[in-house]
C-alpha cells in the first residue's frame, strides 16, 4: 500500500475552511478515495457528555476511554502534554487512507491551499507562510505572486483536482502520542 498524501486547507476564521472541505471529502471521496480528515481545535473541546459512562470512566481517571458500536468507533485520549500532539504522531494512530485533508495545524503542513475572503478584511496567511501552494478565493481580481496558483473558490472540482495533483506524502511519525 502507498503511503497517505496530506493536504492542509488554512486560512482566517470565518473563511469557510469547514465547509470547502467537507465539499471536498465528499468529491474525492466519490472519486473512489479513501480520505481522511484532521481538525485542529484552537480550544478545548469534548466529544463526551456528563452522564453517559464514557464520560463517567474518563472521570474516574481512564487515560483512554475507546466507545464502539456497530457503525463506528471513537478514542478519547486525556493529553497531560501542555501543547497538542504533533501532526505526524496523530496521522500514526489513524488507519490507512489515500489522502488526508487537514483543519489547522498550519505550521506542521508541508503544503496548503489558502481560503482568502478579501471582504472579510482580515490578512492573508500567504506572505508569511511558504508552504502555501494556492489561494481559493471568492475575489475575481486578486494579484498574487509568480508560484501561487490561483482556485476559484466556488469550483470545487477545480480544487479536489488541485488537490490530486499537489498533495504530498506525509510527514514521517515520530512516536504515537
Amino acid at each position: 500500500m502507498r503511503q497517505a498524501a496530506i493536504m492542509g486547507i488554512t486560512g482566517r476564521s470565518g473563511a469557510g475552511k469547514t465547509t470547502l472541505l467537507v465539499r471536498l471529502v465528499a468529491m474525492l471521496a466519490g472519486q473512489g478515495l479513501r480520505v481522511s480528515t484532521i481538525k485542529h481545535a484552537h480550544h478545548g473541546f469534548d466529544m463526551d457528555r456528563p452522564g453517559k459512562d464514557s464520560h463517567r470512566h474518563r472521570a474516574a481517571g481512564a487515560r483512554e476511554v475507546l466507545v464502539a458500536s456497530d457503525t463506528r468507533w471513537a478514542l478519547l485520549h486525556e493529553s497531560e502534554a501542555p501543547t497538542p500532539p504533533a501532526l505526524p504522531d496523530l496521522i500514526a494512530r489513524m488507519a490507512p487512507a489515500d489522502l488526508i485533508l487537514v483543519e489547522g495545524f498550519r505550521a506542521a503542513l508541508p503544503v496548503a491551499i489558502e481560503i482568502y475572503r478579501p471582504a472579510l478584511g482580515k490578512d492573508p496567511l500567504w506572505p508569511a507562510t511558504p508552504h502555501i501552494a494556492a489561494i481559493a478565493t471568492d475575489a475575481p481580481t486578486l494579484d498574487l505572486p509568480p508560484g501561487l496558483a490561483r482556485l476559484d473558490l466556488n469550483d470545487t472540482a477545480a480544487i479536489a483536482g488541485f488537490v490530486r495533483a499537489h498533495a504530498r506524502p506525509c510527514p514521517p511519525t515520530g512516536h504515537a502520542p
